[in-house]
C-alpha cells in the first residue's frame, strides 16, 4: 500500500480492515499474511475467555446429561451462525454497529474474572480468598483496583499496541495450553477422587422443585450463548490470511477444539464440585481437594487460568478498538495508519474497561446480562436475520429453517432468562 492509497478516506461501506488480505503489508515488515494455525489459536483464544468458567454452574443447574447435550448444540449453532456470516456478507461489515456492544460487554466480565481470581471474591455471603491475599495476607496493593491498575499497565498496555491479530498468535497459542492445563489438572484431580470413592454421583438431571426452578433453567442459555460468542473476530482473522479461503476449515477447527476443552471442563468441574460447584468454578480452587499437594494445583490452576485470562484481553480488544473507530471516524484512513487516532482510542477504551470492571459483582449476572441481550443477537438473532432476507440469493432452504431455529431459540430463551432474573431479584431468590 502506497502512501496515497494510505490517506484515501473511507466511504460508509469501506472494510475496516485492508481486503487484499497481506499484499498491503509486505512495506510493514514483510508480512504475508497469517497463517492457518496463527489463525486457529486467535479464533480459539476469542472463544475460550472468562465463560467458560461459567460452564461447570451450567451443568449444576441443567443436570449432567441434558447440559453437555446442550454445550453441543451451542456449537453446533455457532458454527452455523459463523457459515451464515462468511457466505451472507463476506466483506462487508453491515452489522458492525450493532456488534460493537459485545466486545465491550465481553471485556468487562473478562476482567473481572481475572480480578476475582487474584484478590477473591463473595458468593452467598462467603469470601473465597484470592491468590495474592492467601499468599500475602491482606495488603494494600491486592485489592481489586490496585491488581487491575498494575496489569493494565504491565501487561494489557503493551498486547494492545499491536496493529495486527496475527502479531498475537503466539500468546494466543500460549493461551489455549493454559486452558489446556486447567482442564488436565481437573480432570486429574476429579479421576483420582473417584477412585477413592470420595465423589458423589452428581445429577444426571435437573432438579425441579417449583415453577421458579423450571424457569430458571433457561438462565443458562445465555451463558453457554456468551462462552461460545467470538463472531466479532471473523473478519478480523480473514482480512490477514495468507488463503481466505481456508476461514471456514479454520472455524470448524476453532469450534471444535474449543468444544472438547468445554466439554471437558463442564463434565470434570461439576464431577469434582457437584452440588458446591459455584457460579465462577475457579473460587472453588480456594479449599482443600481431599488429595496430595491440594494447595500447590489450587494454585496451579488458579494462577494459570490467571494469566490466560490476560492473554484473551487483548483478542477481544482488538476488535473493539476496531469498529469503535469505524462508528466514530466512518471517512477516516484505517486506524491502523494514524498513530494518534489509535493511541487516543485506546487509552479512551481502557479507561472505561477499568472501570467497569470494577463494578462487576459477579461474572454470571455479567454473562446472564450479556448473554440475554447483544450476544444472543450477535451469536444467532442477526445473522440469521440477514440470511432471511437472502440480499444475495445465497441462502438455501436449510439456512432459512436453521436460522428461525435460532431467532426462535434466541428469542425464547433471552426473554425467559431475563423475566426469571427480575422474578428472582423481587423475590429474594439466586
Amino acid at each position: 500500500m502506497t502512501f496515497a492509497d494510505r490517506k484515501h478516506r473511507r466511504s460508509p461501506r469501506t472494510p475496516f480492515l485492508p481486503q487484499n488480505h497481506g499484499d498491503s503489508e509486505h512495506s510493514e515488515g514483510g508480512f504475508g499474511g497469517a497463517s492457518f494455525s496463527g489463525a486457529v489459536f486467535n479464533l480459539s483464544t476469542t472463544v475460550v475467555g472468562a465463560g467458560i468458567m461459567a460452564l461447570p454452574a451450567t451443568l449444576k443447574q441443567l443436570g449432567m446429561v441434558p447440559g453437555l447435550i446442550v454445550i453441543v448444540l451451542g456449537a453446533m449453532l455457532t458454527e452455523a451462525s459463523i457459515d451464515m456470516i462468511l457466505r451472507s456478507f463476506q466483506g462487508v461489515l453491515l452489522l458492525g454497529t450493532r456488534r460493537r456492544c459485545v466486545r465491550w460487554c465481553r471485556t468487562k466480565p473478562l476482567a473481572g474474572l481475572y480480578r476475582d481470581v487474584l484478590s477473591g471474591t463473595w458468593s452467598d455471603g462467603i469470601h473465597y480468598s484470592g491468590v495474592m491475599e492467601e499468599w500475602f495476607g491482606q495488603q494494600w496493593w491486592d485489592k481489586r483496583s490496585v491488581l487491575l491498575l498494575l496489569t493494565t499497565i504491565l501487561v494489557f498496555a503493551p498486547l494492545i499496541s499491536f496493529k495486527r491479530l496475527d502479531s498475537l498468535r503466539y500468546t494466543s497459542a500460549l493461551s489455549v495450553g493454559l486452558a489446556v492445563v486447567f482442564v488436565v489438572i481437573t480432570a486429574g484431580v476429579a479421576i483420582v477422587k473417584l477412585r477413592n470413592g470420595s465423589i458423589e454421583m452428581p445429577r444426571l438431571l435437573p432438579e425441579l422443585v417449583d415453577q421458579a426452578s423450571f424457569w430458571k433453567l433457561f438462565t443458562t442459555v445465555p451463558i453457554l450463548v456468551t462462552a461460545y460468542i467470538c463472531h466479532h473476530n471473523i473478519h478480523p482473522i480473514e482480512n490477514e490470511l495468507q488463503d481466505p479461503s481456508q476461514m471456514k476449515s479454520i472455524v470448524r477447527t476453532s469450534i471444535t477444539l474449543c468444544l472438547s476443552v468445554y466439554l471437558a471442563t463442564s463434565f470434570f468441574g461439576f464431577l469434582l464440585f457437584g452440588n458446591h460447584t459455584l457460579d465462577d468454578v475457579l473460587a472453588n480452587f480456594d479449599a482443600d481437594l481431599g488429595i496430595p499437594y491440594s494447595s500447590l494445583l489450587n494454585d496451579v490452576v488458579r494462577v494459570s487460568y490467571c494469566i490466560h485470562l490476560m492473554l484473551v484481553f487483548p483478542i477481544i480488544f482488538f476488535s473493539l478498538r476496531l469498529n469503535l473507530d469505524g462508528l466514530l471516524f466512518p471517512y477516516a484512513i484505517p486506524i491502523a495508519f494514524d498513530n494518534r487516532r489509535f493511541f487516543s482510542v485506546t487509552v479512551a477504551l481502557m479507561g472505561f474497561i477499568f472501570l467497569g470492571a470494577n463494578f462487576v459483582p459477579s461474572i454470571w449476572d455479567a454473562f446472564q446480562f450479556t448473554g440475554a441481550t447483544a450476544t444472543v443477537s450477535v451469536g444467532f438473532i442477526f445473522p440469521a436475520a440477514v440470511a432471511l432476507r437472502d440480499t444475495h440469493a445465497i441462502s438455501t432452504k436449510k439456512d432459512r429453517l436453521v436460522s428461525w431455529v435460532m431467532i426462535f431459540t434466541a428469542v425464547s430463551s433471552s426473554t425467559v432468562a431475563i423475566s426469571s432474573d427480575i422474578y428472582s431479584i423481587f423475590n429474594g431468590t439466586t
